[in-house]
């Protein structure tokens, strides 16, 4: 499919060509490919599923950083989701499978190049790996997402400086006010990624509840088959 790139941000054109990990089913590596493949729905519709990470930070309060994604990305523009959301990449440091630590790598990456956090704020073995969903979602038209995405959750204090071409506005919230978020989302004209409203509903709240005992959660084997039907 020919895509009019000159309707899109230099930038996030850019990151088009980023090589993501193609998986199959069950989130065994088979080869890399563009992001741009990747988010086609032409090659969304014929199976092309791709590797991802969702990140949701926690402040010492317990309150839940949010992002809202900027006007210039591609997929999903405007629309609040948790704190970072991307792909490991075709890289070996990306690609490693032991512990989760290349999709740990991307989270750590991504969290400095989307929100300014720098890595040793965030370290590695304090990203709690939760368990991975398996999930597609229409973007527009053109674009969407075929993902098994690793979730993790960091609580800790973080200096973030969000990158305008990324992220449109952040704020913290409690419990209360992401449930009143998401009960006025659509009275409100509010988008929510559709990644973030599966987790959140299935997941999130019990997680939230126990952040100091997140490993009696961490469910390495399961792969969650969230699909429309």
């Amino acid at each position: 499919m020919s895509v009019d790139w000159a309707a899109y941000d230099v930038e996030q054109v850019r990151l088009m060509a980023e090589q993501c990990i193609v998986v199959d089913h069950d989130d065994r590596p088979l080869n890399g490919d563009s992001k741009e493949n990747c988010h086609l729905m032409t090659n969304i519709e014929k199976g092309l599923l791709h590797r991802a990470f969702s990140v949701f930070i926690f402040n010492s309060e317990g309150k839940l950083l949010l992002q809202q994604r900027a006007d210039e990305k591609i997929t999903f523009p405007g629309y609040f989701t948790n704190t970072c959301c991307s792909h490991p990449l075709m890289t070996a440091e990306e690609t490693e499978e032991e512990d989760q630590i290349g999709a740990r790598r991307a989270a750590q990456r991504k969290l400095e190049h989307e929100l300014g956090i720098p890595p040793s704020q965030v370290p590695l073995d304090r990203l709690e790996y939760l368990t991975r969903i398996h999930y597609l979602a229409p973007s527009d038209g053109l674009w969407g997402e075929h993902e098994i995405d690793y979730i993790f959750i960091y609580q800790g204090e973080v200096e973030c400086n969000p990158n305008p071409n990324e992220v449109k506005s952040i704020r913290y919230v409690s419990k209360a006010e992401l449930q009143e978020i998401f009960a006025t989302a659509d009275q409100k004209g509010m988008s929510l990624t559709p990644w973030f409203r599966l987790i959140v509903e299935k997941f999130l709240y019990k997680w939230w509840d126990n952040l100091d005992n997140l490993k009696a959660f961490k469910d390495v084997n399961t792969i969650h088959r969230m699909l429309p039907q």
